[in-house]
């Protein structure tokens, strides 16, 4: 809590100066700190924060001008007022103090009421400085703190907790020293799993701490509409309505509370509690903005992820299409899906290749649907031109799935999962790294549960012999078949196949 004791550090060689301005001031409250020379005076604004200097300015050493240019030199002290305090009365002696950067003067002797006058003046000053200081760094901060929300922002890895520790972060008091930000943070928001629940925000040891607190919000606040008030000590003990709700809910921490800014909304409430000064509407401002900056980007990600929900419905809605003419093959499309990601995750690709390949190997067979179904479902042999016909559903697929770029993995995968690593396959007979990653990867899934399953034309195979097929061939399916790569991978892990057959087979 701002109170109106400031530190003033008193520069006079002569003992008895300092006595006197001590008892002017400290008996308004004020904290005096004496030094006796320049270098001292130095060193004392080096080691704490100093809200006035009186600076006399004969001193032997370094005198009063050259310690008023280093202190108006120094970045991190310029803004600290300096009143010289002299007996020299010629024009150029000002002149010469007014170069040095001194903000005032006073003649010696002093007059009290002039001290005090000229003190409560330039504290005033430094006050508003202080402020408007603060409030650029914050705006260079809420700036930054956007700019970083932007350049980072994935929508469908959007984690609300990680913003509003990074929103925090940006608010609350990190060092002692700098006492315009808020000691104490509380912020109501609803977690993963859609739970409300109070977290309180502290600074210990340099390090930023949540911790959970067991309280439960009342109903009427919780359904306050969004709202952004502040409140300094003398106002608290005034407080009414929705407001004095808040401020007695918040009681219930069991914590002193000198002044408070609050933002209370339905989906989200910060509170920052205890600033080292006198809250203003400025401070409330920043908050807002960087709840709002936070709660827009959780709405795109929450419309994004709406779509995608939608995007992965209309998936599988296109698989389950394919498998319409098709032979009666269960979880077929689900579980191939399951082999790919298994596949790509132990061959080392990305988290996003991996969850790509999961949803769109869905699809390998779409171009099915251009098939008819006496062919699909034919219980003998197919003829050369019936062969020739279902040949064409990888160009088939291809087609229906088109040029989008969300859907460049199903393309590929539709066009290219019956080539084979030796050449042998169809449609195209591409060999090698000709064939894309993913049709290498879907071609030994696919074959795997094929071979698990009844066909028209052949009985199920359980694992053990689905896996002999695999890994050492039988005339038809043979080792060569499949990238060694993948090949590889499926020989270690012949376990997790079987599983999650077992679990998806319908």
């Amino acid at each position: 809590m701002e109170t109106n004791k400031a530190r003033i550090l008193c520069v006079d060689d002569e003992p008895v100066n300092i006595k006197l301005l001590e008892a002017i001031l400290m008996a308004h409250g004020h904290e005096v700190i004496g030094a006796a020379s320049g270098k001292e005076a130095l060193e004392w604004l080096h080691a704490l924060p100093i809200d006035l200097v009186l600076l006399d300015v004969m001193m032997p050493g370094i005198n009063g001008f050259e310690v008023c240019r280093r202190i108006k030199g120094d970045e991190g002290l310029r803004d600290i007022p300096v009143v010289m305090i002299t007996a020299l009365s010629a024009k150029k002696d000002r002149i010469q103090g007014i170069e040095a950067g001194a903000d005032d003067y006073l003649a010696k002797p002093f007059d009290q009421t002039e001290v005090l006058a000229r003190v409560r003046m330039l504290l005033k000053v430094k006050k508003l400085k202080d402020r408007l200081n603060d409030s650029y760094t914050t705006i260079l901060g809420m700036t930054s703190f956007a700019r970083q929300l932007v350049q980072t922002f994935e929508p469908l890895e959007f984690d609300l907790q990680d913003k509003i520790d990074r929103m925090v972060g940006q608010i609350i008091r990190r060092q002692d020293e700098i006492l315009g930000r808020p000691k104490t943070m509380l912020v109501h928001a609803a977690n993963g799993s859609g739970k409300s629940g109070w977290h309180r925000y502290e600074v210990v040891s340099g390090t930023l701490t949540r911790t959970p607190l067991a309280l439960e919000i009342s109903p009427d606040l919780s359904e306050v509409r969004e709202e952004i008030f502040f409140c300094n000590q003398p106002e608290l003990a005034e407080m009414e309505g929705e407001h004095r709700l808040c401020l007695e809910q918040l009681r219930a921490f069991d914590f002193p509370i000198s002044n408070l800014v609050c933002y209370l909304g339905r989906s989200i409430c910060v509170v920052a509690v205890n600033y080292g000064r006198e809250v203003t509407r400025y401070d409330a401002s920043a908050i807002e903005s960087l709840v709002t900056q936070t709660l827009f980007m959780k709405s795109i990600a929450d419309q994004i992820s709406e779509t995608e929900d939608a995007f992965a419905y209309t998936v599988h809605a296109l698989a389950r299409a394919s498998e319409a003419n098709d032979e009666d093959t269960g979880n077929h499309i689900l579980r191939v899906g399951e082999y790919c990601a298994l596949i790509a995750g132990k061959l080392g690709l990305s988290d996003k290749f991996v969850s790509i390949i999961r949803l769109q190997a869905l699809m390998h067979d779409v171009g099915k649907i251009h098939i008819h179904p006496d062919i699909l479902k034919k219980p003998g042999k197919l003829t050369g031109e019936e062969f020739a016909q279902i040949r064409q559903h990888p160009l088939y697929g291809a087609k229906i799935l088109g040029a989008h770029p969300r859907l460049t993995m199903a393309a590929e995968i539709a066009l290219s999962h019956h080539e084979r690593w030796d050449g042998g396959g169809y449609p195209n007979r591409l060999a090698g790294e000709q064939i894309p990653t993913a049709g290498r990867i879907m071609n030994l899934a696919d074959q795997y549960d094929a071979l698990r399953n009844a066909r028209c034309y052949k009985p199920p195979f359980d694992h053990a012999t689905t896996c002999g097929i695999i890994i050492e061939g039988d005339g038809r399916t043979m080792p060569s078949h499949f990238d060694p790569q993948v090949l590889a991978v499926f020989k270690k892990n012949v376990s997790e196949f079987e599983a999650i057959y077992e679990k998806l087979k319908g």
